[in-house]
């Protein structure tokens, strides 16, 4: 109606307008000026009157984002770290780098069964392909791996095969069992012996059985105080596990903490047997103390145990390039047998068992080291000759110029 009612209006003005013009050709020329502007102001208005009544164009609306690419079958399986095969009917039709690092790069096209060639698996593998399951493998790749194959379908025949390794899983399960046996053996064995020699005890009461009651008393004493060093050392190394995230933070002086150390441990019958050799201007090592300080008791302690008690132990702290500082604690002993360098930072591991407990070892010394070693970001490395000694490096950073400046104030 809006529309109607100005076009109307439009029209009449045109006409008007040209009665006016027709008019003014025959009349004088005041009439006829005032015509023409008469003429002029109702273009204006029909002007005005034509831009209002336009209706304004819709804005375009934007075009809509185009659609996202449908992700490749490539690139789902690679993104998946574990080893994975697509199967349609047996056949292996796709597999990621992972399986392929893992079974060989022949296994797409090949039979699933050829590709996984282990008997634990040909079971689950000639199933249906629409049935679940998962079953373990062990050596599957290497001989100490521990896998666990699942299938899940897809559909249409097809399948996925997944391979997830629990090699570390299981050697922590393993370390665990091993742990607690290995503990309780270890507390049950003087444990046994301080209940049979109370036992004794209490049916010695004659005068004559003193000297008997004297040792079995010392010996006693001993196994109780083995059993205080094996709690502490128990207490010690869960601390240190449960700090093992957290860096240490202070400033130690490596040099001045070994020289502690050496003062503490000579006895009359080893005080000349420790030679120390500390490089002069040494910058602080980024540690904690407490537990430096026990790294430096243990290995000094061993090679005192078990060197030559005839020859030195030569404890050695030096820089190691420009952000390191060296710690070496070596003695001249029988030394040890390759075979058992790899594992002598294992929880309750000897070389001589017997000539371990004597000494008054508890099995954990070196696991201690490894632990607190771990903890500084630093690096341990075992080397020993038979016939020779055994020498034990510790590569410890040195702390910052910041931290430095506070320790030296």
């Amino acid at each position: 109606m809006e529309r109607i009612g100005i076009a109307g209006v439009m029209g009449v003005l045109a006409l008007a307008c040209g009665l006016v013009l027709a008019l003014a050709a025959a009349a004088e020329p005041v009439t006829l000026a005032a015509g023409m502007l008469l003429g002029v102001g109702i273009a204006l208005l029909m002007w005005v009157a034509q831009h209002w009544s336009r209706t304004p164009e819709p804005e375009a609306e934007p075009a809509p984002p185009p659609a996202p690419a449908a992700p490749r079958v490539e690139d789902l399986l690679g993104a998946v770290d574990d080893p994975l095969l697509l199967v349609e009917g047996r056949q292996v039709v796709r597999a990621n780098a992972a399986a392929i690092r893992v079974l060989g790069e022949h296994v797409v096209g090949d039979d699933v069964r050829v590709a996984i060639r282990h008997p634990a698996a040909a079971e689950l593998l000639t199933r249906d392909a629409i049935a679940e399951g998962n079953v373990d493998l062990v050596g599957l790749g290497a001989a100490d791996r521990h896998w666990v194959l699942s299938t899940q379908p897809l559909g249409a025949g097809a399948r996925l095969v997944r391979l997830s390794d629990r090699t570390a899983t299981r050697a922590t399960e393993r370390i665990r069992v091993d742990f607690v046996a290995n503990a309780s053996h270890e507390l049950r064995t003087p444990l046994a012996s301080l209940i049979g020699f109370i036992e004794t005890l209490e049916d010695a009461n004659g005068p004559d059985e003193a000297p008997v009651r004297e040792r079995f008393l010392k010996i006693m004493a001993g196994e109780a105080r083995r059993m205080q060093r094996l709690v502490d050392d128990l207490i010690s190394l869960s601390r240190i596990e449960a700090d093992k995230h957290r860096t240490p933070s202070d400033a130690i002086a490596l040099g001045a903490l070994a020289r502690e150390t050496a003062d503490t441990l000579r006895g009359d019958r080893t005080r000349d047997r420790i030679e120390l050799a500390i490089e002069d201007g040494l910058p602080p090592v980024s540690g904690d103390r407490a537990q430096l300080s026990q790294l430096l008791h243990n290995l000094v302690g061993n090679a005192l145990k078990y060197g030559d008690p005839a020859r030195a132990v030569r404890v050695k702290v030096v820089r190691s390039g420009t952000t390191m500082i060296k710690l070496a604690v070596a003695d001249e002993g029988e030394g040890i047998a390759p075979q058992h360098l790899p594992r002598l930072t294992e929880r309750f591991y000897r070389v001589d068992a017997g000539r371990s407990r004597q000494a008054g070892g508890t099995g954990l010394g070196l696991a201690i080291v490894k632990h607190i070693v771990e903890r500084h970001r630093g690096r341990l490395d075992i080397t020993s000759t038979q016939g020779v000694g055994t020498t034990v490096t510790v590569l410890l950073p040195i702390a910052s110029e910041h931290k430095q400046g506070i320790a030296a104030e």
